[in-house]
């Protein structure tokens, strides 16, 4: 393994961290294990394509996380709210339900065809990192990855929303009582991690092709995170995206046939020995 490997293990593993985020977020509050995730993340790189193919990559950048951030809006008041009180596998369906509506809309607008995006002016050359000329725009995507992790943290922690956040993924009855608006609480945050989702297909479109099938593939490694780091627990699920990453992507040195079963092999592990993951709180 060299050092241009581990940079890929990062970039791919700030990818998993942005998306299983946003995933985690969800899944703290509303108790929703949201199938549809990785249907989000692909309609991202779908309007990065449109958006930077006919405008520039720098507004995909912002755009496609918006309309994203509307499309849980529409997730949050349309399904989850009123689904609130079902179990959690009839709520689970209907996130599965809507992602295979969402992949065959992509189809029926962009087609079965792959699309490639092209990274922006400036960034699809190469930098020497440390002697090793490395893609400029993967280190965007690491850089961005470790600003998101910090702007989050900082805004959980110290913000009023972030707060009531941290308070209504505690105890959401507890909270009601003392006064939060857990409802307005909820849609923030589901706008906010289905907008993650979009931005991790932005930055995914110029790294990886753009395929009706990106979203399935990346969703089960996304799932995956968020159980290892603990259900619910964001840090957890920002440190196992980027500890599987590199895992998985060093892995393919040095025997690529069995690197597909570092994932898993790392659920089972994790699973027995801490079943509540690595960040949640033991029984």
């Amino acid at each position: 393994m060299n050092f241009a490997q581990l940079l890929n293990g990062i970039a791919y593993g700030s990818l998993l961290m942005i998306l299983s985020s946003g995933l985690a977020m969800i899944y703290g509050l509303r108790g929703v294990t949201n199938f549809s995730h990785g249907a989000l993340y692909m309609t991202g790189a779908y309007l990065a394509y449109s958006v930077s193919s006919h405008y520039s990559f720098w507004l995909a950048l912002f755009v496609s996380p918006l309309c994203l951030a509307g499309v849980g809006a529409v997730l949050e008041l349309v399904f989850f709210r009123r689904l609130q009180h079902r179990s959690h596998i009839e709520v689970g369906l209907v996130t599965f339900g809507i992602a295979l509506v969402l992949e065959r809309v992509i189809v029926l607008i962009w087609g079965e065809r792959t699309h490639a995006v092209s990274a922006p002016n400036g960034l699809d050359g190469t930098t020497s990192v440390l002697g090793v000329d490395y893609p400029t725009y993967r280190l965007l995507i690491i850089g961005i990855a470790l600003l998101m992790a910090v702007v989050l943290a900082w805004w959980l922690r110290s913000s009023r929303v972030g707060l009531h956040i941290r308070a209504a993924s505690q105890d959401v009855e507890t909270s009601s009582i003392l006064g939060i608006n857990v409802d307005r609480v909820s849609l923030i945050v589901v706008c906010l991690g289905a907008a993650l989702a979009g931005l991790a297909g932005t930055l995914a479109a110029p790294y990886v092709s753009v395929d009706p099938g990106m979203g399935v593939a990346i969703l089960i490694s996304a799932l995956i995170v968020v159980v290892i780091g603990g259900a619910g627990s964001i840090a957890g699920a920002m440190t196992a995206g980027m500890a599987l990453g590199i895992l998985q992507t060093t892995g393919s040195v040095w025997s690529p046939s069995l690197s597909v079963l570092i994932p898993y092999a790392a659920l089972v592990v994790v699973l027995l020995w801490r079943p509540a993951g690595l960040a949640g709180k033991r029984g």
